[in-house]
């Protein structure tokens, strides 16, 4: 009799704790980290929903960059932590859906040790070269890496990240030969191209179209299925290479076990700050749109990227060094 009613009220009880932690919760500072440097697209995020949240909620949130391994030094941070909602990762997909594949020793699992709280946003990558580079156009880039193989770098928000990839599916699909050179985030990668230390990039629309309105790279193409109405000038890549799209896909997720209640508080939170006039408004100046959907289909579309991106970077022999 013992055995049963252990059996009948523990789910009980569990519901009644998860619960009571989520009328309680927040009560104390909330930290957004950020596996990349400062100045990427996940960082700039994170800075803009930071203050939203704290205005709703009454507590600080912190966003902290922990960097290193292309996004997985922070991502395990998050995933090792307590999961009690406090201490959330706001990261690029494709880096924790791709890393798996590309890094040998993984310490975490992107599906298993993670509790998905939203998507986030999508923005599909920008081609932009240094200024110096004499092209203007995909064919006109395409031209002058074949008359010219191995001239140009090709910067990289990190070995394996969804930047990375679609510099190769971009090389693989033309013949091209660039040589690859990894930062620790897109907004090095970025600063470099800038500098000519390298000379062309696919990067995150929303921490690159800025550099490209300012004169300081030149736009080439957007990589997203249709031209971006806050961009019209910047071709598709799909232009010339049919069916080529990627992006950056940008989630918010806590450590597995995070109690259900507290992560559909979250969900909901940061649902309705994303569909805010305002935030839409800012992300679709900068070729960004909001995502925002349900915990499961942030899990279900990191599965799914993480099964998709496990073929091709087999297929390109790519391993982090």
């Amino acid at each position: 009799m013992k055995t049963l009613l252990r059996t009948l009220l523990l789910p009980a009880l569990c519901a009644a704790a998860s619960l009571a932690a989520a009328q309680g919760y927040p009560s104390k500072p909330i930290r957004i980290v950020v596996p990349f440097a400062a100045g990427g697209t996940s960082d700039i995020l994170a800075r803009a929903l930071g203050p939203q949240v704290t205005n709703a909620w009454n507590q600080p949130v912190i966003v902290e960059n922990r960097t290193g391994a292309n996004g997985n030094v922070g991502a395990d941070y998050v995933a090792k932590s307590a999961p009690d909602g406090y201490t959330m990762l706001l990261s690029d997909v494709g880096a924790l859906a791709i890393n798996p594949s590309v890094y040998p020793d993984m310490p975490f699992d992107p599906v298993k040790d993670f509790s998905p709280i939203v998507m986030v946003s999508y923005s599909p990558h920008v081609l932009a070269v240094h200024p110096s580079v004499p092209v203007s156009t995909v064919p006109e880039l395409i031209a002058y890496a074949k008359a010219n193989p191995g001239k140009l770098n090709f910067a990289n928000s990190g070995t394996g990240g969804a930047p990375h990839l679609a510099g190769v599916e971009f090389a693989q699909r033309t013949g091209v030969q660039w040589a690859y050179i990894p930062y620790k985030g897109g907004s090095q990668a970025v600063v470099d191209v800038i500098a000519g230390n390298s000379n062309v990039l696919f990067n995150g629309m929303l921490a690159t179209y800025p550099s490209v309105k300012g004169g300081r790279l030149k736009g080439i193409a957007v990589s997203a299925a249709q031209r971006v109405p806050s961009a019209p000038e910047l071709p598709t890549v799909a232009e010339t290479l049919p069916g080529f799209v990627t992006g950056s896909y940008q989630g918010l997720l806590a450590a597995a076990g995070t109690p259900r209640d507290i992560v559909t508080k979250l969900n909901a939170e940061f649902t309705r700050i994303l569909n805010t006039a305002e935030m839409k408004e800012m992300l679709a100046k900068q070729g960004t749109e909001v995502r925002a959907g349900a915990p499961e289909a942030l899990g279900s579309f990191i599965a799914a990227e993480k099964a998709r991106w496990a073929k091709v970077v087999k297929e390109a022999g790519i391993k982090a060094n």
